[in-house]
């Protein structure tokens, strides 16, 4: 899908990125999905990570579920559970122990949660768009940047291709990601 990569608004993005995210073939979707996170695997940095930081994606994110189940058992995987304004981390302990979470009703474990955010070799963040300089523009609530804005760990921001721009708009407060896969 080409896309005109001229500067828009926040808002006019996040509208543009829906429109494409609803033309995406639902086995182009899984496809595209598996190329992202099969480049994940490949980055020394994935290999080397003890603990790494994902998100449970919903439709129309890079999907991660397959992902998450395969590494589980042989990483710490720890996924955000939102309470309020606040993102926490917990660990996640298989899908049957996933719940509806405040936002978004996205699943998120039920444990405790885990406070040793200095052992996060790795943190992978979806995204509605980014850009070449490595920008990353969320849904608006601001929850990853407030959050990522604490942890030094190595930020890999993940998106479809139409969801990269040569530039978006980014203030102080929108946290740039160490590198950008895409497929």
């Amino acid at each position: 899908m080409d896309v005109d990569n001229t500067v828009k608004s926040k808002e006019e993005l996040r509208q543009l990125v829906k429109l494409l995210k609803g033309k995406q073939e639902t086995a182009e979707y899984f496809r595209r999905s598996a190329i992202i996170m099969d480049s994940i695997e490949s980055q020394p940095g994935f290999r080397d990570a003890s603990t790494v930081m994902m998100y449970w994606s919903i439709r129309g994110e890079v999907f991660t579920h397959d992902f998450i189940r395969k590494w589980a058992g042989k990483k710490r995987i720890v996924l955000p559970s939102v309470d309020g304004d606040t993102m926490n981390l917990k660990i996640f302990n298989g899908e049957e122990h996933l719940i509806a979470g405040d936002l978004y009703r996205i699943p998120e474990p039920d444990g405790p949660l885990f406070f040793d955010q200095e052992s996060i070799d790795l943190i992978i963040v979806p995204g509605i768009a980014f850009d070449r300089k490595n920008n990353r523009m969320g849904r608006g609530k601001a929850y990853y940047d407030r959050f990522l804005v604490t942890i030094k760990a190595k930020k890999t921001g993940v998106c479809f291709r139409f969801q990269m721009f040569d530039d978006i708009p980014a203030d102080e407060n929108d946290i740039r990601m160490d590198m950008v896969i895409t497929d």
